[in-house]
């Protein structure tokens, strides 16, 4: 299992990245984690356009899934004619968001194109993968996913402030790829986004193997994040950088 940073940036894109996008690539089958601003022209440094095979969304938040506007476009009006529907895995009510976001009619809306899944908290099939789906806590609904395969795991924090649920999912995995919105001592808003700290906090209670930082905003310190985060799990940190490939 091969887990590819696409973008990583938090709320908006900054000048050297776009926002949040993973690729995650096992047995020949390719599953992307959110489609942030930016995210689909990026994606295609490291795989073809038409090379997914299915698509988590952990939330509706436009810096998450807004780019699923410009992949319809790619795949409705491909020239060779439309791919048959790409499994698309989010929180209810996710193809009726998109088609406004398109500012089209919701039905049929991106349905023909698109083979809407709604996530609860399961564990679901995915190619060679198994996705554990858990919602956190963030003011929509919003998952984090654990990702497993021959043996080894990580989990995706998407967006959430501290809460309980993400560190059962993540107990014992491999890597945590947490996000870090927020700086320690600056912004305290219940149940929206995690500090460099308390990612550094759920890292060490999960027991995970690594913590990587993600969805860092442009304006935050990210250097100030990954050292409150090292400072509370007790091991070095790293930071996810578009390119960066984390291999399982």
């Amino acid at each position: 299992m091969e887990l590819t940073v696409v973008g990583s940036s938090g709320s908006f894109p900054s000048a050297d990245s776009p926002c949040s996008c993973y690729l995650v690539e096992a047995e020949g089958f390719r599953l992307v984690i959110d489609l942030g601003n930016g995210a689909l022209g990026a994606l295609q440094r490291y795989i073809g356009l038409y090379d997914v095979d299915a698509i988590l969304l952990s939330h509706l938040h436009a810096d998450h899934c807004v780019d699923m506007c410009a992949y319809y476009v790619a795949r409705n009006y491909r020239v060779e004619g439309c791919p048959d529907p790409l499994p698309v895995y989010g929180p209810h009510g996710t193809a009726e968001r998109l088609a406004r976001a398109y500012d089209m009619d919701e039905h049929p809306g991106m349905k023909q194109v698109f083979d809407f899944r709604t996530l609860h908290d399961s564990s679901f099939e995915v190619g060679p993968f198994t996705v554990t789906a858990v919602r956190v806590a963030h003011p929509v609904e919003a998952y984090a996913f654990r990702v497993e395969q021959g043996g080894r795991s990580f989990v995706y924090t998407g967006d959430t402030g501290p809460c309980q649920e993400l560190v059962t999912l993540a107990a014992g995995t491999d890597l945590l790829l947490s996000e870090a919105a927020f700086t320690d001592g600056k912004e305290d808003i219940p149940d929206l986004h995690l500090n460099g700290r308390e990612a550094g906090e759920h890292a060490a209670r999960a027991g995970a193997g690594r913590l990587v930082l993600t969805h860092i905003p442009p304006w935050t310190d990210a250097e100030r994040n990954r050292a409150d985060a090292a400072a509370a799990y007790g091991r070095p940190v790293e930071l996810a950088r578009p390119g960066d490939v984390y291999s399982f």
